[in-house]
């Protein structure tokens, strides 16, 4: 396992042992040689230069075992064939044994310096190399459009500088099972050690599973806001001699394609959301647009329906009867086209809120007068507090709160049975409930009864278009407050919405 840019150096690694010794041995037989016809023209120190010379060169070429053994065999090459008496090892001065230990000294600390030095210009050249490779890894992943490319990014990244392959595990929509990007995989995978750092966001490593192809090596694509899925990496030998630097490494290309991940992640969310916009935005212009040109052919034929039931002389039962149901169906339809243009205006911020400090009980009574015919059936129990303090809110669009509650209460109550409207106050709101005694709410579909055109009992036959809890909502939220539905004890629906209480003026009493 070796990356890219130790290849195109010098590496120590492309001579084996006895190669760098044979060399060693060569380099020092072959200075002797040079030295000995230049022993009559320079001094013996000066040929200590020579062999310390080749022990530098050694020592950058072959490394710091190469420089000790030249540093040996220097000595006892300079001993035998320049100290007198020659060719023996016997030293008739016993000074040289200090140029020996002197010479020694020096060769091996020369070789040493020397070696490290081309270590460390070596680690600088491989730094280099794979600087530059994440950096143009972070350039393509810059330009990637889906993850499928920043799969194929990411392989051929990890094939080129570790000789590895690698796959990349996100989080599923559906659950927190992590799935590969690319199918099929390229790397087995061992779900239980991808799953532990996914959850504890820490590098998990097993060099067994290794030996038996399955990926050994799992990071956590960490990005800014959580944790998005799982990187795993396949090596073809054994990951044992997997080093620290490279280890970083992995983590700085893990941070890279987590970096890509959250982006495209971002990317989809803000299309849906475009999408979503434009989408909603197009259904309510359909809808005003509808609304508008609907509604005063409706008023008309509303009026045309009044004429003929107020016609002098009376029309006969028949034509009467027509007239009347006339009325009645024009009169729903013209309801449910004011239910059309008030949800487009709603969603599309035009409507604006007159607020006023005003008492809850006066509403409440408009809006049962208002709805008439459709409350005959069923009495309208209020109960609302002595001490409810005044509310600040627009009328007009509690009004059309209220009424749009208590016609769907008389709606699918049975006939005769009560709908009550209650109010308390739960600072900082307070809450108003509409309770009838009908068959409740269908179990899982509460939240979805108020968007738009989305019914509870589809198939009773009762007349609607699902938009009349949309509009509450609508309305309330615009107010500050919330609404929910809940099934009521004993039986029977309840929906409540909230108003907040705010601070009301205070009313001067007068004075007898």
């Amino acid at each position: 396992m070796k990356s890219q840019g130790t290849s195109g150096s010098l590496s120590l690694k492309s001579y084996r042992s006895w190669q760098r010794a044979l060399l060693t041995l060569a380099a020092c037989v072959g200075t002797t040689l040079l030295a000995t016809p230049l022993l009559d023209i320079l001094d013996l120190a000066n040929i200590v230069m020579l062999f310390l010379l080749t022990v530098l060169v050694i020592a950058v070429t072959l490394g710091k075992s190469a420089a000790v053994w030249a540093s040996v065999l220097s000595v006892l090459l300079f001993d035998i064939f320049f100290v007198p008496p020659r060719f023996s090892l016997a030293v008739n001065n016993i000074q040289y044994l200090v140029t020996f230990a002197v010479m020694l000294l020096t060769g091996l600390i020369t070789g040493q310096l020397a070696a490290n030095l081309k270590q460390k210009a070596q680690e600088a050249l491989v730094r280099e190399a794979q600087t530059q490779a994440l950096y143009q890894l972070s350039r393509q992943l810059a330009g990637a459009l889906t993850l499928t490319q920043v799969s194929e990014m990411l392989s051929i990244f990890i094939a080129g500088q570790f000789s590895a392959m690698a796959d990349i595990l996100v989080i599923g929509r559906t659950d927190s099972g992590l799935s590969p990007v690319g199918e099929p995989a390229q790397v087995k995978i061992e779900p239980h050690l991808a799953r532990i750092a996914l959850d504890s966001g820490q590098l998990v490593r097993s060099d067994e599973l290794g030996q038996m192809g399955y990926a050994s090596l799992y990071l956590p694509l960490r990005a800014s806001m959580r944790i998005r899925g799982v990187l795993a990496i396949a090596f073809n030998g054994p990951a044992s001699d997997l080093e620290t630097a490279q280890q970083s490494l992995f983590e700085a290309v893990a941070s890279l394609v987590a970096v890509a991940v959250e982006r495209l992640h971002y990317v989809e969310v803000a299309q849906t959301t475009e999408l979503s916009m434009l989408s909603e935005r197009l259904r309510s212009s359909i809808l005003s647009a509808l609304s508008h040109d609907l509604r005063t052919p409706l008023t008309a034929l509303v009026g045309l329906a009044d004429s003929l039931t107020l016609s002098k002389p009376a029309l006969p039962l028949p034509a009467m009867e027509t007239a009347q149901a006339m009325h009645e169906q024009a009169s729903r339809l013209a309801g449910m086209v004011a239910n059309l243009l008030d949800m487009a205006r709603l969603n599309a911020g035009e409507v604006t809120l007159r607020r006023e400090w005003q008492p809850l009980e006066e509403v409440a009574g408009a809006s049962i007068k208002l709805l008439g015919n459709a409350l005959a059936g069923h009495p309208v129990q209020v109960r609302l507090p002595a001490d409810l303090p005044l509310l600040e809110f627009d009328a007009v669009l509690i009004e059309r709160v209220l009424c749009n509650l208590l016609e769907n209460a008389a709606k699918y109550a049975p006939a005769g049975q009560p709908i009550k409207l209650t109010a308390s106050v739960v600072a900082p709101l307070a809450e108003i409930s509409v309770r009838d005694h009908g068959p409740g709410f269908p179990v899982g579909k509460r939240d979805e009864l108020f968007n738009m055109f989305v019914r509870g009992e589809t198939g009773t036959g009762k007349p609607g278009t699902g938009l009349g809890l949309a509009i509450c909502r609508a309305i309330v939220e615009a107010h500050g407050g919330q609404i929910r539905a809940d099934d009521a004890p004993g039986g029977g629906a309840c929906v409540t919405f909230s108003l907040p209480l705010g601070t009301p003026p205070i009313i001067d009493e007068e004075q007898p």
